[in-house]
């Protein structure tokens, strides 16, 4: 008998055992590989290259401590995955482990039942040298750029793949960093731009979590340097931080900040329940969105966007995020897999802050001198949320009448239009209502659009001027002055 005729008939035999069921026979056939055969680890060009990874929370303060808490969950799901610390750098002000307010001191955790997340996560660019900056300095490999920190930059080569993950507040425009000034749409573009020009990567994928995300790319992000990107929000929504205190699901009752944001927790728990070898980039961009929508529910939720180059989308997740052996055994991905359309409990990321103050006055005793702090922070905070917003409807009010301000300053362009046309110009109408009117902080982040809009406008400097004196004489900033909190611009 030959050796065909008897591979024929084993063939033949094991269908009859299964009863012609064609899952097993499947099994069966990708348990044997032909030489010719690439295990699905291996990349399409034969050499998967390095993986690179670059994390960032752009806040600081224990209000904040969901986006600090997002990064440090990014780095141990990576670390997992194989990439290695080397090749991972990480922004973050670390001023939340060990803050006097953390209920447990040197342990930070992204999930109500959660394991400690910090232990491990390397301090590359900590306190005042989380900056826009150091930032596009790592981003672009210049070691002789970046000022303080470790050092560590991404010094990629040409079949290297990026991953690009950011947590934190922004606006139209912007996203916010803990150092001023904030980190703008079009420099941030221009730097992406440089990237693919050095050459220096074959593909890069980014998640950007913040309020208005989506209009760091709208209108201005190229499909032809080999980036793919998706957004909490677009271009003109917030977007929400979760596992509140007093929301379902809860964090422990010792905790009185949220623990996470709705879409970075969306990424990582689909990561992690996943085999990232057999799931793409767009089977997880799906599950992200719905269960960021809160499974469509838009008053508690936010539209996922994708920019930049889409065919990215095909590939398996693993080339990015690497793959855990632990998961192995798992599904390549099932929508809502564990989840079930729950919908989760969630605080705009503007209201959080608010939100963190009132769950510290409740939780002080009661006619302590803290407590009575605590109001007057609550009561400050709230006075210059007010100040900003009234300012920027007289400023409305003085350039275009009391019937046009409003609708002109929050008009929203056409999708695919960029927010402004003269990014030189937005930034200077930023600088020049700070010098009058105090800091933006991150709650008037929001404000960006106005800006971008009197410069749309043609409204010369001179007349903005002239509305920003009227419209914030006699205020005194105080510690809210930029000489104080230095420019977001």
């Amino acid at each position: 008998m030959t050796v065909p005729t008897l591979l024929l008939l084993v063939l033949l035999c094991f269908d009859v055992i299964g009863g012609g069921k064609a899952s097993r026979l499947e099994r069966w056939e990708s348990a044997i590989r032909m030489p010719t055969q690439k295990d699905e680890a291996e990349d399409v060009d034969g050499e998967l290259g390095t993986r690179w990874a670059v994390l960032v929370a752009g806040s600081s303060g224990y209000g904040n401590y969901r986006h600090q808490s997002d990064v440090c969950h990014a780095y141990q799901l990576l670390r997992k995955g194989g990439l290695k610390e080397d090749n991972i750098v990480v922004f973050m002000y670390d001023d939340i482990a060990n803050n006097e307010l953390n209920p447990r001191p040197g342990i930070i955790i992204n999930h109500p039942q959660g394991d400690d997340l910090y232990a491990g996560v390397p301090k590359d660019y900590t306190g005042e040298l989380v900056t826009a900056e150091n930032l596009y300095a790592v981003l672009l490999g210049k070691k002789d750029a970046v000022k303080g920190g470790s050092g560590k930059v991404v010094d990629s080569k040409p079949n290297d793949r990026i991953f690009l993950y950011y947590s934190d507040h922004g606006g139209p425009g912007v996203l916010g960093m803990p150092n001023m000034p904030f980190l703008y749409a079009m420099d941030f573009i221009e730097v992406l731009k440089k990237k693919h020009a050095s050459g220096t990567y074959k593909e890069m994928v980014l998640y950007i979590e913040a309020c208005e995300s989506g209009s760091i790319f709208e209108g201005i992000m190229p499909q032809d340097l080999n980036v793919y990107v998706t957004t909490a929000s677009n271009a003109q929504e917030s977007s929400f931080g979760t596992y509140c205190p007093g929301m379902e699901p809860s964090p422990p009752p010792e905790y009185i900040t949220c623990l996470g944001d709705l879409y970075s927790v969306a990424w990582m728990e689909d990561s992690e329940t996943h085999n990232l070898k057999k799931e793409t980039v767009k089977q997880q961009f799906q599950s992200v969105k719905e269960r960021t929508s809160n499974f469509n529910n838009y008053n508690i939720g936010s539209h996922v966007m994708e920019y930049g180059n889409g065919s990215i989308k095909a590939e398996k997740l693993y080339l990015y995020q690497g793959f855990d052996p632990a998961t192995m055994n798992f599904p390549p991905n099932t929508l809502n897999n564990g989840y079930h359309d729950t919908h989760m409990e969630v605080v705009n990321q503007r209201d959080a802050e608010i939100f963190f103050l009132w769950q510290m006055y409740k939780k002080s005793e009661n006619g302590s001198e803290k407590k009575k702090e605590i109001l007057k922070k609550i009561t400050e905070t709230q006075r210059h949320r007010t100040h900003l917003d009234g300012s920027m409807e007289l400023i409305g009010t003085f350039l275009y009448g009391p019937h046009k301000g409003f609708s002109i300053l929050n008009s929203v362009r056409e999708p695919g239009m960029p927010l402004v046309d003269d990014w030189g110009c937005l930034k200077s109408m930023v600088r020049l209502f700070e010098t009058y009117c105090g800091s933006l902080t991150q709650y008037g982040m929001k404000h960006m659009r106005a800006f971008a809009n009197i410069c749309n406008s043609g409204v010369s400097k001179a007349s903005v001027e002239e509305a920003y004196v009227a419209a914030c004489s006699g205020h005194d900033s105080g510690l809210m002055h930029p000489s104080n909190r230095g420019y977001s611009a």
